[in-house]
């Protein structure tokens, strides 16, 4: 079995199931760590940069070792599929921007079929059609020349800084902690945030 293969076990094993969104991150992460000449971070060498929170960002967890938990996955909510990385070893950067012919926005029965089975309308055989697709989909992600999957930059952005460790308080009103730097204040006493607004839309205190 080729390392690529493994890989892929991997990342689907961790995700739950095989898709096209996770094949692009697949991709974007592989050639992130080609091009920065990275092996996966054990310690936040490596920065990672998304701007989607699909199926792809948990590809670029296994594969770069870039997690939430670590502070080294920054998550851009900008809806699209570009994900940056950096080497802070090497101070190098680069963009990675999938390419929009991927999604089949011009294909109005792909589109049609997609709104049946997310919306719990689809017959069994459409189901069947529409698994087979998304297969078919995910191959030829996995295998299309890259010129044809994404553009790659490289980039001269300020990398991000490292994760800091910040101190609890206690919420005086739900007496749960709460990181300081997200702690609010009310009634001149720190309160998380749900705590900190208005008692309806807040903690149940």
């Amino acid at each position: 079995m080729t390392e690529e293969r493994k890989d892929w076990e991997k990342v689907v094993a961790f995700h739950g199931h095989s898709c096209p969104g996770l094949a692009v991150g697949f991709r974007a992460a592989r050639i992130a760590l080609r091009e920065l000449a990275a092996e996966r971070d054990v310690d936040e060498e490596l920065v990672a940069v998304v701007e989607n929170d699909a199926c792809g960002v948990d590809a670029v967890q296994v594969l770069t070792g870039c997690t939430f938990g670590k502070g080294n996955l920054w998550f851009r909510d900008y809806g699209k599929h570009v994900f940056t990385f950096f080497c802070r070893n090497s101070g190098r950067g680069v963009r990675i921007a999938v390419k929009g012919s991927l999604w089949r926005e011009d294909d109005p029965d792909f589109q049609e079929l997609r709104e049946k089975v997310f919306s719990g309308t689809a017959e069994p055989e459409e189901k069947e059609r529409f698994r087979r697709l998304q297969e078919e989909r995910t191959r030829h992600i996995l295998t299309m020349p890259e010129g044809e999957f994404c553009t790659v930059q490289a980039v001269q952005e300020e990398i991000p800084p490292k994760a800091k460790i910040f101190r609890s308080l206690t919420c005086a009103f739900c007496g749960e902690q709460v990181a300081e730097h997200r702690a609010r204040w009310r009634e001149g006493r720190p309160a998380c945030i749900p705590c900190a607004q208005e008692p309806e839309k807040g903690c149940k205190c």
